[in-house]
């Protein structure tokens, strides 16, 4: 771990526990609880921006002096019949100061973690799998079942990382794979198209990482939970086809995104994002050359 995260670890992590937001979605129950969120430097988010385009961007999502992004981490829990499902379990006290407050807000919204029945990891960045283990190393999640993209799995647990990675990705891959290890014997490897349950549905969203997925919810006029596919609500949607500086794969991770906005804006699809505003749920209209989000 480098010296910046353990200094950041260090420090006392704010409290972040907005009401939990819970609405219907056909046959499921849907409640919004947040990890916190974490900060990503605008040259990230918005790299290609116009200076007045990123001062817009920071004033309404972040911390303009700073020239940091507070990007918000919304992880859904999801009930249908006996089914209590988790996508995405944030990142633990292993990351950032500000984010690790998913279990104390489960707490807050009366949900057991040993009542989760399945797990679901949309890809495995640290703010989206290192919450998988509590401090004593035991699974945060005892009784649960986990699903990963096969195609994420094979990347970040080929033995031989080091080499064919990157090494700005070395400690992402690291804790990665002490992650999933920590899973092997219970995981459930997923292609886009397979359903989790009945009436959701993985959907290839890959480019952030080469297997990320997000998730299609059928009921009403439907729901994608696009998970990192579109990082920032005005930025992704303003300018869809600008890169993003975390995509691992920017021009795949470009086209799914566009593809992505432009169908949930087309068919008025309900949208829910890992990194927006808290609760993270609107839709996509087309604004000029672009879109913008609309939050519910």
């Amino acid at each position: 771990m480098t010296d910046l995260h353990t200094d950041l670890l260090k420090q006392k992590k704010p409290a972040f526990a907005p009401n939990n937001r819970r609405f219907l979605q056909g046959e499921f129950e849907v409640t919004i609880v947040s990890d916190g969120y974490i900060t990503v430097p605008i040259d990230i988010v918005a790299p290609e921006a116009s200076p007045e385009e990123r001062r817009d961007i920071l004033m309404r999502t972040g911390d303009l002096k700073a020239g940091l992004v507070k990007s918000k981490t919304n992880i859904p829990i999801i009930r249908k019949a006996k089914d209590l499902i988790i996508l995405d379990v944030g990142s633990g006290d292993k990351y950032q100061p500000s984010d690790g407050r998913l279990s104390a807000n489960l707490d807050a919204a009366g949900i057991d973690a040993g009542a989760i029945t399945k797990v679901v990891f949309t890809h495995a960045h640290p703010d989206h799998v290192w919450g998988t283990l509590s401090k004593d190393g035991s699974l945060r999640f005892p009784n649960a079942t986990y699903y990963v993209g096969a195609a994420e799995w094979n990347f970040w647990m080929d033995p031989d990382y080091r080499n064919n990675m990157p090494s700005v990705l070395h400690e992402f891959a690291e804790g990665a794979r002490r992650d999933l290890g920590a899973i092997r014997d219970r995981v459930v490897m997923l292609k886009p198209g397979d359903d989790i349950v009945t009436g959701l549905r993985a959907l290839d969203t890959a480019g952030h990482t080469p297997g990320h997925l997000s998730l299609e919810m059928a009921g009403g006029e439907g729901l994608i939970i696009s998970a990192d596919a579109a990082t920032n609500e005005i930025a992704s949607f303003r300018h869809p086809k600008s890169p993003f500086g975390y995509d691992t794969i920017p021009d795949i991770a470009i086209r799914n995104r566009a593809r992505l906005i432009e169908r949930a804006a087309a068919d008025r699809i309900k949208l829910l994002g890992y990194h927006w505003t808290y609760p993270g749920v609107g839709f996509a209209e087309r604004q000029g050359n672009g879109y913008r989000y609309v939050p519910v």
